[in-house]
């Protein structure tokens, strides 16, 4: 199948040389063939890296794949995964909106049949270096931070383009989750500063969409106890003890540095309640035990565990498919063949807490006062970056922006069923929930995530009928 796109691509570039009329071009020696395991496919898959600084040998990978139609057509659109430190390869490429999944036994893939490349070209990058297969030759550039992350993901997206020329020009979506809620907008800011600047090349940014966002800690981080406490997970006197006891203007990211000890406390008993038989991330999912899962993926047995038709134990078949020698080698990935395993989130970043507490809201304004939709999605089964934090800080910039409620707060619907509740204000900032989705939406309810994600790509509202959409 290779063999036959490379065939193809010789074709139309001998058709462009001789017409003088189109400009193609995209790098074979990162053209992925297949990957051990992986289904037939129709459409093209590149992996490889792209240096954003060749003196201090730092270089970001990427994942590529092409829509399953008309990818010439469709937008590019950016995923990155949050952390800060971990991989949108693992995440949001192979566990979430990309085109496969890692098969039960850990050394083959399954097709995702609710892929996002049905609309849209997607590009996934590890990011920044030192996450996955991204790396750098000095040691000190994994001390890093949010300026930085967003800096070097620009530099990646110029040399990004020169490798495939032929999207420079087709619309750009943003998007991400949860710690994107920093890297997206802040990247974001400097494309547009770049667009500013330019006389020439400029990014065709048409859309931001980020799920499940850390946008302003001081409301997200009391928003997790909030919803411990409606969802009946913590008592009515562990909730008034932490209302009580805590300001968490004083909140510092990854841990509460200048709380109080009651407040303090109080977290900490709110903490051991809830448990750690439950997902944080998905409350209402079962969780899967790493030690018997591991055993039995070197045995060479199935380990898929099924919870509300989700494989609870993907992460884990990913970590071990994304191990083996000869999905690297396919991957193109490692080629610095690094002193650690390929892990979802970084052991050798030191990423600083202090960017945690940056008020992202302002560059939200940014983004919405140069024309660009931006939408908010939550699932609702997340209690780490819960929806009534999301819900409220999109509330909040639309007020202070002026801007009017142009969808009022409703349901919105995907083959009948309701697929979560959705506002909207001044036709371009938008909040949508996704119902029984999780912290990683599109792992929780993949057909609820194409159907919002389809609705973003073609700057349509969200369906408020029980009908589909025609074509859908």
């Amino acid at each position: 199948m290779a063999g036959s796109w490379r065939a193809a691509a010789l074709a139309v570039a001998m058709v462009c040389f001789v017409a003088s009329s189109c400009v193609l071009g995209f790098p074979e020696e990162d053209l992925v063939g297949r990957l051990p395991g992986q289904p037939a496919v129709g459409f093209r898959q590149f992996a490889g890296y792209v240096d954003v600084d060749v003196k201090a040998g730092r270089s970001l990978f990427y994942y590529f794949a092409e829509a399953q139609d008309n990818a010439a057509g469709r937008p590019l659109t950016l995923w990155l995964n949050g952390g800060p430190g971990c991989s949108s390869v693992g995440g949001g490429a192979f566990t979430e909106l990309g085109p496969f999944y890692p098969r039960g036994d850990g050394r083959g893939l399954r097709l995702n049949k609710k892929s996002w490349n049905k609309v849209s070209n997607l590009l996934f990058v590890e990011s920044p270096a030192g996450v996955g297969w991204s790396y750098s030759n000095t040691s000190s550039d994994y001390n890093t931070g949010d300026a930085r992350t967003a800096n070097d993901m620009y530099k990646f997206l110029l040399g990004w383009y020169k490798k495939f020329p032929e999207y420079r020009s087709s619309s750009l979506l943003l998007s991400g989750e949860s710690y994107a809620g920093h890297y997206i907008p802040q990247l974001t800011d400097v494309l547009l500063t770049h667009n500013e600047k330019s006389k020439g090349f400029k990014f065709n940014i048409k859309g931001v969409a980020i799920g499940n966002p850390l946008l302003k800690l001081d409301r997200d981080v009391p928003a997790t106890y909030e919803y411990f406490w409606s969802h009946g997970m913590i008592s009515d006197e562990i909730f008034l003890a932490i209302n009580k006891g805590c300001d968490f203007e004083d909140y510092t990211f990854g841990s509460p540095h200048n709380e109080s000890k009651s407040c303090n406390d109080a977290i900490a008993e709110a903490n051991a309640v809830v448990g750690q038989y439950v997902n944080n991330y998905d409350v209402i999912l079962d969780v899967c035990y790493p030690s018997i899962v591991m055993q039995e993926l070197r045995l060479r047995k199935y380990v898929t565990k099924i919870s509300l038709g989700v494989d609870v134990c993907m992460s884990y078949e990913r970590y071990f498919y994304f191990n083996l020698p000869e999905v690297q080698h396919a991957l193109h990935a490692n080629r610095t063949h690094l002193p650690y395993g390929w892990g979802m989130c970084s052991d050798v970043l030191n990423y600083t807490d202090k960017d945690g507490n940056i008020n992202i809201l302002p560059l939200l304004q940014r983004i919405v006062e140069h024309n660009i939709p931006v939408w908010i999605f939550s699932g609702d089964q997340d209690s780490v970056v819960p929806l009534l934090g999301s819900r409220t800080l999109v509330r909040e910039l639309a007020h202070d922006m002026g801007l009017p409620v142009t969808v009022p707060y409703s349901t919105w619907f995907r083959k009948g069923q309701v697929g979560g509740w959705t506002t909207e204000y001044g036709n371009l900032l938008t909040f949508a929930t996704v119902r029984g989705a999780s912290h990683m939406v599109p792992f929780a309810q993949p057909d609820r995530a194409l159907g919002l994600f389809r609705s973003f790509v073609l700057g349509q509202r969200l369906p408020n009928t029980t009908y589909p959409p025609i074509g859908d």
